[in-house]
């Protein structure tokens, strides 16, 4: 069972904090290699948004995240909402990598009967907790799900990870003041500032900044890092989760697409980034050598 921050981080701090931070960018890395893995199967997937997110689901699950691998639905679980339903590679990668999903139906990755769909489904995958992908609505469910959560008594936590492009929608601030409202204190949120959407940079679809003052105007306590720096990630999350008040929490971490692999990273970027058939052993190349230690 993975052991929550706030029973398990002080020790950690005291006794050897670069332990817990080099094992979890060792995690991060293995979550790159699976997502590019799941990606060569199909020879498609949105693998720059998994690459460019999984410092952040390495922390979340190797940090935050209070789960049973063997029991996906035990009651006593935080709640990780993926609204961005085509981040599924992502999460998948994160989710065999902490042993809710065998490593092996990682080859059934979007084909038929299997249960990693190439969209995020909660009725198919273990450890999705709902079908994301309309964008604009996870971060109302998550809502829900904190009202639903305080009326029962429990103190778990749902964090719901959403793109930049969500910020488009209206439902996605409808949500913020009626988080803020009923004083949602186990509420999380998560912005994946990547500046890029279906429709082309984000910033150029509509203006989102200043971020961190509109969340901050809404009633949330609000941190911004890096999301590529897994000490910052850390200290935020640490931060809001330990942090005073009732009021829900953000992070809003600036991540780049096809994060850990060069020719990714410089690629003229769309939302569904290009990868030739040869480049998916070269994107796996590029990722061992990150693995080498210097």
């Amino acid at each position: 069972m993975n052991i929550p921050p706030s029973e398990a981080l002080d020790d950690v701090a005291e006794t050897d904090r670069q332990a817990l931070l080099s094992a979890l960018r060792a995690r991060a890395r293995r979550i790159r290699r699976l997502a590019v893995r799941m990606g060569a199967v199909q020879g498609q997937g949105y693998v720059g948004q998994a690459l460019g997110v999984a410092d952040l689901l390495a922390v979340l699950h190797g940090h935050v995240l209070r789960f049973d691998p063997a029991e996906p639905r035990w009651p006593g679980r935080d709640r990780f909402l993926l609204s961005c339903g085509h981040y599924a590679i992502a999460l998948y990668a994160a989710l065999i990598e902490s042993g809710v999903i065998p490593d092996a139906e990682l080859e059934t990755y979007g084909s038929d009967d299997s249960r990693l769909p190439m969209s995020g489904m909660a009725s198919y995958t273990p450890g999705m907790e709902i079908s994301g992908g309309s964008l604009g609505q996870g971060l109302t469910i998550a809502v829900g799900m904190a009202l639903g959560l305080r009326h029962k008594g429990s103190d778990r936590w749902v964090i719901n990870l959403m793109g930049d492009g969500e910020l488009d929608e209206g439902s996605t601030w409808e949500a913020a003041q009626a988080g803020a409202h009923h004083r949602l204190g186990r509420l999380m949120a998560i912005v994946d500032a990547n500046n890029m959407q279906a429709d082309g940079p984000s910033s150029d679809v509509m203006r989102y900044e200043p971020l961190v003052d509109k969340w901050v105007a809404f009633g949330w306590r609000v941190r911004r890092v890096d999301g590529h720096d897994v000490a910052a990630l850390v200290e935020a999350f640490d931060d809001l989760q330990q942090g005073p008040g009732d009021a829900p929490c953000m992070l809003i971490v600036d991540t780049r697409l096809g994060r850990g692999v060069p020719f990714l990273e410089g690629r003229e970027k769309a939302h569904f980034i290009r990868v030739d058939p040869h480049e998916w052993d070269l994107a796996l190349e590029a990722l061992a050598v990150e693995e080498t230690p210097a």
